[in-house]
């Protein structure tokens, strides 16, 4: 039998890691929580650190993800990065990256990197609701099923 999808997590300021553990063991699929300081994980989940850098801990996921596994990230190169090696990736909010849309969000992020370059379109994100929180947990329940599918698990 083919193995389960694993679930990457760009750990670093991700407010849904919880959510992916209780995902994770229900499904069975394997978690690797990856980012460049340390975090504290349960012990069924293996937490792996990264070099110092910008990029580490999105490298690390990149050059690791295959087909059908599931990248949980706010990156949008990330993000492309994962869906170009067959991956599925999914922000906090529950909101899929898809091949439609992953080159508009490429476009709008540099358009808005350009903009703070002059000081223009500051604020950042709104906050997290306990809406994006359940949303999050419905999106993940979706793209394991649909990962297993891809994996020959289901």
């Amino acid at each position: 039998m083919a193995a389960p999808p694993t679930i990457f997590v760009d750990a670093d300021a991700c407010p849904v890691k919880e959510e992916v553990y209780r995902v994770a063991r229900r499904t069975g699929c394997p978690v690797l929580v990856v980012a460049n300081g340390t975090i504290r994980t349960p012990p069924d989940v293996t937490f792996v650190l990264v070099q110092e850098g910008a990029d580490a801990a999105d490298d690390w996921i990149a050059e690791r993800v295959t087909a059908g596994d599931i990248v949980v990230t706010n990156d949008i190169p990330l993000a492309s990065r994962a869906l170009k090696a067959g991956g599925m990736a999914l922000g906090a909010t529950g909101k899929p990256f898809t091949h439609d849309m992953i080159g508009t969000a490429l476009a709008q992020r540099a358009v808005m990197e350009h903009l703070r370059s002059f000081g223009e379109g500051g604020g950042g994100p709104k906050p997290f609701s306990a809406q994006d929180r359940s949303r999050f947990l419905q999106a993940l329940d979706t793209a394991v099923q649909k990962a297993k599918r891809l994996k020959g698990q289901a």
